[in-house]
């Protein structure tokens, strides 16, 4: 997979004019910038800081002695994951859950995602019975919180993995192999990879890719907001998410390195 893919013209009629462009300059294969701050947070056994333009998750991973009722006595462990947005993550406060007494659905159909996303490079039965629990909080949303979440909470996991092994409660081949997750949309009439917030705000399609290290799918999402995509358009949605998460696996693996 390469890092970088030729601009591509639309078949649909998403559009009536030309492209005019994305608001943000980027080509429709470029990614906003990316980094990972990694053991941000100091009491964790892994944690990681990311950052896609200005959406930034702190993720962090704990080591739980234990796991859930139903896997007791049967050797294998669990990996589970929690997300939320903090009240000012966005341009007006937003009230927390916890005092509403109650989660949205979009933020545990969230924390599905990340948790079965990370579960699929994971040897459970490797990991003994333990449980990793992936913290997911979006300090500041511009687009692309879950998807960030996703490829950040793998750092965290990592590290995490990384403090077993150093202590000699696992073999490092229990995590198989990175995964990365991006967003991708068709803005305007034409495919582009990771939407920000005024992009996704306005697409026609909006797309999540959850993709390994070795190109396999691990999970899509892929939604027609304002229109219906032709099957062309969704392959080459595929193939932008295909060379950005190629991209993301370097640098993570840049990060933790």
């Amino acid at each position: 997979m390469t890092n970088s893919t030729p601009p591509h013209s639309s078949s649909s009629d998403h559009s009536s004019g030309q492209f005019s462009g994305r608001p943000s300059g980027r080509q429709v294969e470029e990614l906003r910038a990316v980094s990972f701050e990694v053991g941000f947070a100091k009491h964790a056994e892994g944690s990681c800081l990311v950052k896609f333009g200005d959406t930034h998750v702190l993720c962090t991973a704990s080591l739980e002695e234990r796991v859930p009722p139903w896997l007791r006595g049967r050797g294998s462990g669990w990996i589970t994951a929690e997300y939320g947005m903090l009240p000012r993550a966005t341009g007006t406060r937003t009230r927390r859950e916890a005092n509403a007494g109650k989660q949205s659905g979009r933020t545990q159909e969230i924390q599905r995602l990340i948790g079965r996303s990370l579960r699929a490079v994971v040897d459970m039965e490797g990991l003994g019975e333990r449980q990793i629990s992936i913290d997911c909080d979006v300090i500041q949303a511009d687009g692309g919180t879950r998807t960030a979440a996703i490829t950040g909470g793998w750092i965290a996991l990592q590290q995490c993995v990384s403090y077993m092994v150093s202590r000699d409660m696992v073999a490092p081949t229990i995590l198989r192999e990175p995964i990365a997750a991006l967003s991708c949309g068709i803005y305007r009439g034409t495919p582009v990879a990771d939407l920000d917030y005024a992009e996704d705000s306005e697409a026609d399609t909006d797309a999540n890719f959850v993709i390994t290290g070795s190109g396999k799918l691990v999970e899509v999402q892929a939604t027609a907001e304002g229109a219906a995509f032709t099957q062309d358009e969704f392959l080459r949605l595929l193939e932008l998410a295909q060379n950005g998460i190629a991209d993301l696996v370097k640098k993570q693996a840049q990060a933790i390195s």
